[in-house]
């Protein structure tokens, strides 16, 4: 459901509706107003881009969900996209949110239903923290604050997988650790799709020069944008650190190999002199005097035993086995 909170230093308030209308009858004209659209809904974006007078190519922004990361400003408001990353179970959801930053109101568009900044609404009408005696801009950085904060959650996932991946590297028979190692890969290459064109946005935005951005905000963005520096070089991080796991699952399987390897060329040593004997035997000519003889037969095979304990005895005084 949509909801709207209206606040200022004084109070605050919130009314939820699916209908725009009843919401901005709810708008705080005195105060900051916090507009959420949960799910996109053409109309109701065109509507609130008719009242606000967001240009349409921001609209078609706001309702294509595979945006990259930026930041827009225009004579009115200033137009945010970012990606949020949420856990279910044992995946990771993405979802776009668009923010809309005007002077006195902020709309945020959410690609899913579901309420991601229950914490930040809290805050506000529990008139936690200083956002009740702040500009709107500073609502749009708590909200971008609290998308990257959960960036530093999934990493720590993330970083749990990786070492339960290290401890399975060396077990050369595991037959899903492939395939568990490129879900992590494909997750961090949607972390990295993520986050790294966000520290472009915010450089964007510290210098973007609009009265929409306070000076008082310059701190608070300049840390978030170090947060999502740290975020990048944690992923990158992360994809080196998995390339280590792969190469010594790879190490694992060739060892592995190689000892399979250096078994069957053992074995196939032992037996070239013993074919060879069988080989020569095995011509049945009428001449050759051990094929009359009543010992020949077992003379043989104690020959052949005889060659083959002798090479396992040179093989284990070498140590090739």
């Amino acid at each position: 459901m949509n909801s709207i909170i209206g606040y200022d230093p004084v109070g605050a308030w919130e009314y939820a509706s699916d209908t725009l209308e009843e919401l901005l009858e709810h708008h705080n004209p005195a105060g900051i107003s916090w507009i959420n659209i949960n799910a996109l809904d053409s109309d109701t974006v065109n509507a609130l881009a008719v009242k606000y007078h967001i240009h349409p190519l921001t609209v078609e922004d706001i309702l294509d969900t595979n945006q990259r990361p930026k930041t827009e400003e225009f004579d009115d408001y200033f137009f945010i996209v970012l990606k949020a990353i949420h856990r279910e179970n044992e995946e990771f959801d993405y979802e776009q949110i668009s923010i809309v930053l005007t002077e006195d109101t902020v709309i945020t568009f959410q690609q899913k239903t579901g309420d991601n900044f229950g914490g930040i609404r809290k805050r506000i009408l529990n008139n936690a923290g200083k956002i009740r005696r702040a500009s709107s801009d500073y609502l749009a950085y708590v909200l971008m604050d609290a998308v990257v904060d959960d960036y530093f959650t999934v990493l720590d996932l993330v970083s749990d997988r990786i070492e339960m991946m290290e401890d399975r590297a060396s077990d050369d028979t595991d037959d899903t650790f492939m395939t568990d190692i490129q879900d992590i890969k494909l997750t961090l290459l949607h972390l990295r799709r993520c986050i790294w064109p966000l520290r472009e946005s915010l450089t964007k935005m510290i210098h973007s020069g609009s009265p929409l951005i306070h000076d008082e905000l310059s701190p608070f963005l300049h840390d978030l944008h170090d947060n999502v520096i740290q975020a990048a070089e944690t992923v990158d991080s992360h994809r080196e650190l998995l390339t280590g796991v792969i190469e010594m699952n790879l190490s694992a399987i060739s060892n592995r190999t190689n000892k399979v390897m250096k078994v069957l060329t053992i074995i196939s040593t032992i037996f070239i002199p013993l074919t060879f004997i069988v080989g020569v035997y095995g011509m049945n000519f009428t001449n050759m005097p051990e094929l009359s003889s009543p010992y020949g037969y077992p003379l043989t095979w104690g020959a052949m035993a005889l060659i083959a304990i002798g090479m396992l005895f040179f093989f284990k005084r070498r140590r090739w086995i």
